[in-house]
């Protein structure tokens, strides 16, 4: 037997409670490993090892229909709220906004050539930018999956 397995059978209460602690919204684990966030204004945040992959939610895109364009954003400082970017549709165009602040890293440069792939992987391959965290303390002003749920139902 494992001595991963052993200590499970033996202390699967400690372990179960140390689980619970690292997957905590306000610990370090969470917020610098694996951490899926979203706003108000729908965009999804996606948090690993201090670096934010940034995105349209799936909810958005299906608002505004089939994407033509999408403006990247610039490698540059960023503070929480500015505009990063914008994304343009058949129906619509939509500005994007910085869900934290920090430095532009990276930006997504085949959604300048493919913009449809926002309808088709918004909240997976079809991700806008990547900003490096300057600010930590901002993640917890972000919506949980289900917060942001709650929130796109009241919204309609």
């Amino acid at each position: 037997m494992s001595l991963s397995a052993l200590s499970s059978r033996l202390f699967p209460t400690m372990r179960s409670q140390a689980m619970a602690r690292f997957a905590a919204p306000g610990s370090s684990f969470a917020r610098f490993y694996a951490t899926k966030k979203y706003t108000a204004e729908h965009e999804w945040i996606e948090i690993e090892n201090g670096i934010a992959t940034v995105g349209i939610t799936n909810h958005a895109q299906e608002a505004l229909g089939e994407i033509v364009y999408v403006e990247a954003a610039e490698l540059k400082d960023v503070e929480k709220g500015d505009t990063i970017g914008s994304v343009e549709s058949v129906k619509a165009a939509s500005d994007i906004y910085a869900p934290v602040s920090g430095k532009v890293l990276e930006v997504n440069t085949i959604l300048g050539d493919e913009p449809g792939l926002l309808n088709t992987d918004a909240e997976n391959s079809a991700w806008l930018c990547k900003i490096q965290l300057s600010a930590e303390d901002e993640i917890k002003d972000l919506l949980s999956e289900d917060a942001y749920k709650a929130f796109c139902e009241e919204s309609h």
